[in-house]
């Protein structure tokens, strides 16, 4: 059965630190480029992060460059992303997909989303 489960979200002050994981199962992990993109109340979905199969080539949004990283474990199947210095701006839903022609910033190249997980930034 096809699932990606994203998990790690919560409540965390401004400044602080959190790490999703998505846990993927009925895809072959190491065929698809991966990414992160975030939906906040009232907004549009935005792309975050994307890496691709092999784990060298890595892309980032402007507002989080420098803040979080993405990176996947073809062994567990599992995608991360740490996130470092969160601000009240970084509140969302976080998603991950997967994208079976190449990672881009568009959630058009994505075919296969997780149900997302509720990252909240106090200030």
């Amino acid at each position: 059965q096809l699932q990606l489960v994203e998990s790690g979200g919560g409540l965390v002050q401004a400044g602080g630190s959190l790490r999703l994981s998505c846990v993927v199962s009925g895809l072959n992990f190491r065929y698809f480029a991966w990414g992160w993109f975030r939906q906040a109340v009232g907004d549009e979905r935005e792309f975050v992060a994307a890496i691709n199969w092999n784990g060298e080539n890595t892309d980032y949004a402007d507002s989080v460059k420098g803040r979080f990283a993405i990176s996947g474990d073809n062994d567990k199947s599992t995608l991360y992303l740490q996130m470092n210095r969160l601000t009240t701006e970084d509140t969302a839903v976080y998603y991950c997909a997967a994208a079976p022609n190449g990672g881009t910033r568009t959630t058009e190249a994505y075919a296969y989303w997780g149900q997302g997980t509720q990252v909240t930034v106090a200030s």
